[in-house]
């Protein structure tokens, strides 16, 4: 569990941050930097052709009535998947509407992706903003809606849920470090792992390692994340904080041995549906908070939501104090972090509910 300690640069300046190479989804900024990460090369065939969709139409004519919502929903996962530009199967997770409008939820390469389309069922639009009064457009600085169901205590107990390279995963992770260097000793603060990885054999080694850092070397574990976050380079980040690696190496090989990780990474007979290998250190807690995909937040035994920035999450972790503390009145910043790798913000938008799952 994490103690207080001194975490440099916690908060690096965001014009440092590159802002070449993005991809933008007209439905929100999905992809960060477009660079070597397992999810970039299973997600960008969907970005390229939900931007040409959005150019030239599904070629359908206007003036259609309106269809159902599951007619929708259906229409659209038929015509992204018969697209051969697409590689890998987009499934439906749901189709609510919204004004003229409904919104279909799509799931590609355990990515939870929301697309608009027309009533009629015949184009695929932009995420729509609405010009009425009182739009859900969040201003900078805004009170934090705050969870108050969640159960008080005197120490918090801040458990974090992530695949490591899972790009919302580590956009809360982004978001949450501000606050656990904050807090200190104040909370008991442990970033956990969901019990399968989609992320292939460079998250699960990555997660064996974050897990024996944690345990052993607990004292250099934020510094560390902090590192890693930038762009996912774990090996570097193990030099750069001083990492013991003599002791890491035992750490892994023994926890290895207990979870049958590697061996399990090697035979896909014992993955998850056959495509996502377990990964089964925290598979108990896992069970036990009904935890079904990266980020998820429990915090002293319950699932809770939260806004993905530093203001938020302090808020959050703040309202489970019995009595909370000075540190609680600190001001931090309410910008978004991006999802994935790199310190850029970005404005809130529909990702801040996406997960890896």
């Amino acid at each position: 569990m994490v103690t207080k300690k001194k975490v440099d640069n916690v908060e690096p300046a965001v014009e440092k941050a590159e802002k070449e190479n993005y991809v933008e989804v007209p439905v929100g900024k999905y992809f960060d930097k477009v660079r070597a990460n397992p999810w970039i090369v299973a997600t960008f065939a969907l970005a390229l052709i939900l931007i040409l969709v959005m150019i030239f139409g599904t070629g359908a004519g206007a003036g259609v009535k309106k269809i159902s919502a599951d007619q929708a929903g259906k229409k659209v996962v038929d015509f992204l998947n018969s697209n051969p530009a697409i590689t890998g199967e987009v499934a439906l997770v749901s189709t609510k509407e919204e004004g003229q409008f409904y919104q279909v939820m799509l799931n590609y390469e355990g990515q939870q992706v929301p697309v608009y389309t027309t009533l009629d069922g015949e184009f695929l639009v932009g995420n729509p903003v609405a010009l009425g009064e009182q739009q859900n457009i969040e201003p900078e600085g805004e009170e934090p809606v705050v969870d108050t169901s969640i159960p008080k205590s005197n120490k918090p107990y801040v458990e974090l849920f992530v695949m490591s390279h899972c790009p919302f995963g580590t956009q809360v992770e982004k978001g949450i470090l501000p606050v656990a260097t904050l807090l200190g000793d104040k909370i008991d603060f442990e970033v956990k792992f969901v019990n399968y990885a989609m992320h292939g054999e460079v998250e699960v080694l990555e997660q064996l390692n974050q897990y024996c850092i944690q345990e052993e070397q607990n004292d250099k574990y934020l510094n560390y994340l902090q590192c890693f976050l930038e762009d996912g380079d774990g090996e570097a980040c193990l030099t750069q904080t001083k990492i013991d690696k003599t002791k890491l190496a035992a750490c892994t090989a023994r926890v290895d041995g207990e979870f049958a990780i590697k061996d399990t990474l090697a035979d896909q007979s014992k993955w998850l549906s056959g495509r996502y290998p377990q990964f089964n250190i925290h598979a108990e807690e896992n069970e036990e908070y009904g935890v079904r995909g990266s980020p998820t937040l429990v915090i002293n035994g319950k699932q809770v939501n939260s806004g993905r920035d530093p203001a938020s999450l302090l808020a959050t972790i703040c309202a489970s104090f019995n009595n909370a503390p000075a540190e609680c009145q600190t001001a931090l910043s309410s910008a978004t972090p991006s999802a994935g790798f790199g310190w850029a913000a970005t404005a809130a938008d529909s990702a801040a509910l996406a997960q890896c799952g």
